[in-house]
């Protein structure tokens, strides 16, 4: 794979992330009582579409439920599926890390941890109904944020 990357096209950023999930309903419930998140389209017993700050999609799918592919009438959307704790990070600003603190608490959700990163970013840390562990995460963490 020598020298792909300058031959590759460019990607401009990660569109979807994809949780398994074993209650749809209350996972959309949870996402959007944390994070207000909207459901993109009409939800179904195999999967929920929530947009995250309307340039990114937060696919929540049943556990189990991909393991076969999916005839659109266009083409095939190829099986995944996935087990076990997954972790996501949503962006942040610095000066609402308190803030989330509050929110979190005020929902009753535990913070599972807090980081501060050596470039200055902060993460706090929590666990969604699935055990997905979540982070919210402020500029500073990464050389790309």
């Amino acid at each position: 794979m020598k020298g792909a990357a300058d031959s590759a096209p460019r990607v401009t950023h990660l569109l979807e992330t994809a949780l398994y999930v074993d209650d749809i309903q209350r996972s959309v419930d949870f996402y959007r009582s944390v994070f207000g998140f909207e459901t993109l389209g009409s939800m179904n017993a195999r999967l929920a579409a929530l947009d995250v700050g309307g340039s990114d999609v937060l696919l929540i799918f049943q556990r189990g439920g991909t393991a076969d592919g999916v005839d659109t009438g266009n083409g095939i959307i190829p099986p995944h599926d996935g087990s076990g704790p997954s972790h996501f990070a949503f962006a942040i600003e610095k000066q609402d890390v308190e803030r989330w603190a509050r929110h979190l608490e005020s929902l009753g959700v535990p913070i599972e941890s807090r980081v501060t990163w050596e470039r200055g970013g902060v993460s706090i840390y929590f666990r969604d109904p699935d055990g997905h562990s979540v982070e919210v995460v402020t500029p500073g963490t990464w050389a790309t944020y």
